[in-house]
């Protein structure tokens, strides 16, 4: 499905050669400066994560981040075209999408660990299970992966949504409804649940393999067209970054300890029980985020049918692949 025309081919391996010398330190000359890349990120955790990693050393493009509190306003920011590239979840990515954003996955991060997401409830709470919130209050972010966890937790116990009212509200008003009783359950995400879990909150069960807990780039169409070397470039950057920091777990918690403000345990206890996979775009990452889609349509969370295969560009795993080769060539996962 995916597989280049021959001369589109020829073109890519021209294309990837000149763009590796260039990631991997060889000596490049542009004809003229090359356009800087606009780069939203969410608390963050881009910047740190790139910072920390050292891959924001000898960028020979410009990087402008943009700083935004959650993923919704950040996928408005880029269905409007105020940034060329960013990271969402799965529902997030959904929802821009269904707004009409002109957006392609570029890469994809597969998120390991305990707890990325989860349903918590306050230790006294007399809620065991999900089946116990029929008739409750979920407080999560609409539109959210944690609303997206809540909505498939619900099904898998039998449940409507319709059972359930949900509050949408930011993290940091979420944790305080829910410490007040105002809400009997919080769905989010690391590291909100490892922040709740130090502090007594306990974690319900919810299900194995609700959620890909992958982490999407998207970039728009635009700046697919008229920034692809800077793409290429980053999306090499960011897949190194990450091989990073599952080697570096500590020296990872101490930067984002820095800009969140959050202990140093809470960072440390996230990122020793996360790891960080480079996903190829496939058909079976399509389905899977159809599925999502599907789910929200049905739920009536979405008012139109979405169709997700519009919003992939499978040409940039050729040279994420590429890329991970030159930096294992003993590593067999690193041929996959």
């Amino acid at each position: 499905m995916f597989a280049p025309f021959p001369a589109l081919r020829r073109v890519r391996t021209v294309w990837l050669a000149s763009l590796l010398a260039l990631s991997f330190g060889g000596a490049t000359h542009a004809a003229e400066p090359l356009q800087p890349l606009l780069v939203a990120n969410q608390k963050s955790a881009l910047k740190v994560l790139l910072e920390v990693s050292g891959e924001l050393k000898d960028v020979p493009y410009e990087i402008k981040f943009s700083e935004f509190p959650s993923a919704s306003p950040l996928g408005e920011a880029l269905n409007a075209g105020a940034v060329d590239v960013g990271a969402l979840g799965d529902a997030p990515y959904v929802f821009a999408l269904g707004a009409g954003a002109s957006l392609k996955v570029i890469s994809i991060t597969h998120v390991s660990g305990r707890y990325t997401t989860a349903l918590i409830v306050r230790d006294d709470s007399p809620i065991q299970s999900v089946a116990d919130l029929k008739g409750k209050r979920i407080v999560t972010g609409r539109g959210s992966i944690g609303h997206y966890l809540a909505i498939r937790a619900l099904n898998e116990a039998g449940l409507k949504t319709s059972d359930v009212q949900f509050v949408y509200l930011l993290p940091s008003e979420s944790r305080l409804i829910l410490d007040n009783g105002d809400a009997d359950a919080w769905a989010t995400w690391a590291p909100y649940t490892t922040v709740a879990t130090q502090n007594g909150a306990r974690i319900l069960p919810s299900g194995p393999d609700l959620l890909t807990n992958h982490s999407y780039l998207a970039a728009t169409s635009k700046a697919i067209a008229d920034k692809r070397v800077q793409l290429d470039d980053f999306v090499v950057r960011l897949d190194r970054a990450y091989r990073w920091v599952n080697d570096h777990p500590a020296e990872y918690a101490a930067a984002q300890t820095k800009v969140t403000g959050l202990p140093l345990a809470v960072h440390l206890a996230v990122n020793q029980d996360t790891k960080m996979e480079r996903v190829s775009i496939d058909d079976g990452v399509i389905k899977g985020l159809q599925n999502t889609a599907d789910i929200y349509q049905r739920e009536g969370i979405l008012t139109r049918h979405v169709d997700v295969s519009h919003g992939f560009d499978p040409e940039f795993n050729a040279i994420r692949l590429a890329a991970e080769r030159a930096a294992n060539p003993t590593n067999p996962q690193a041929a996959r």
